[in-house]
């Protein structure tokens, strides 16, 4: 399946959509569930800016705060304190790289987007764990991710259930959807939450089904980097994960994914260019 054709605007300057495009992963937090990456110190953060670049990354998702179960809560000064402190060293290193603050406070994705010109707000709970997000992203007007979860990041793996697993998720989505337009939000993009309140069965069903969220129209961001779903169902532990995800994100291409969220920027970008020339040769017969 091939994406339909998407642009956002990041402050005046459009970024397309056309292909397939890889997101690289850098964490703030001492805590994150893959421990390679998280980046502390100025010398260790410049060089996985650089390593992304290098590459074929295109986009970069940084975050502060970890949204593992189980994972320690942190304050919206000490949120704000890490990304100040490594928004700066990312801008320095690479100026011209949109960048995406995953958050869910409002206030610390309008202080990241007005202080530190952040492009994209990457939401995992899509305006749940605070009400004042949507009407933030209205006033900012900039591309925001929505993810589905049912929870917060503490409970999300509490014994989800769900008497109908697509048809909850699409009109979680169909309301928030709504919503955002109604307020004049117009650049959205799905992230059905791969691993957030889904059991192992529930992540492969959606899989399963990805190619779905498309009735939507908008851009659809998967993140699914050694995530549980790989080593539940292999053995072995997020470190020896990155088979599985190269499958997962070729699958994920094959269903027409426009963002792929990654730790291992190198082997999605390789997935992205071979299942392009395929589809480039498939097209000459």
């Amino acid at each position: 399946m091939s994406p339909a054709s998407f642009s956002l605007n990041l402050h005046g300057r459009l970024f397309s959509l056309s292909e397939p495009v890889v997101m690289g992963i850098i964490n703030l937090t001492p805590d994150s569930f893959y421990a390679a990456s998280r980046s502390n110190g100025e010398a260790q953060l410049t060089e996985r800016v650089l390593q992304i670049v290098r590459e074929g990354g295109k986009l970069i998702d940084v975050g502060a705060y970890s949204s593992r179960s189980g994972a320690s809560d942190v304050s919206v000064d000490e949120e704000m304190r890490r990304l100040r402190q490594g928004l700066k060293i990312i801008r320095a290193a690479c100026p011209d790289i949109p960048v995406s603050v995953d958050t869910f406070r409002a206030d610390v994705a309008k202080m990241c987007v007005e202080e530190l010109g952040v492009e994209i707000v990457n939401d995992i709970s899509a305006g749940e764990l605070d009400k004042e997000m949507f009407p933030t992203i209205a006033r900012l007007k900039v591309p925001y991710i929505m993810m589905h979860m049912k929870g917060n990041p503490r409970t999300m793996q509490d014994h989800p259930h769900y008497d109908d697993l697509m048809g909850e998720i699409f009109l979680y989505f169909s309301h928030k959807i709504n919503r955002l337009r109604e307020i004049g939000v117009s650049d959205i993009i799905l992230d059905p939450g791969f691993g957030f309140a889904k059991t192992l069965e529930h992540n492969y069903q959606l899989l399963s089904h990805l190619e779905d969220f498309h009735e939507f129209q908008l851009p659809l961001l998967v993140g699914i980097s050694r995530k549980s779903m790989i080593f539940r169902l292999l053995g072995g532990t997020p470190e020896s994960s990155l088979n599985g995800t190269t499958v997962l994100n070729v699958i994920s291409l094959l269903k027409g994914a426009h963002i792929l969220r990654v730790h291992d920027v190198k082997a999605c970008v390789e997935a992205v260019t071979i299942v392009k020339k395929m589809k480039e040769e498939g097209r000459r017969l």
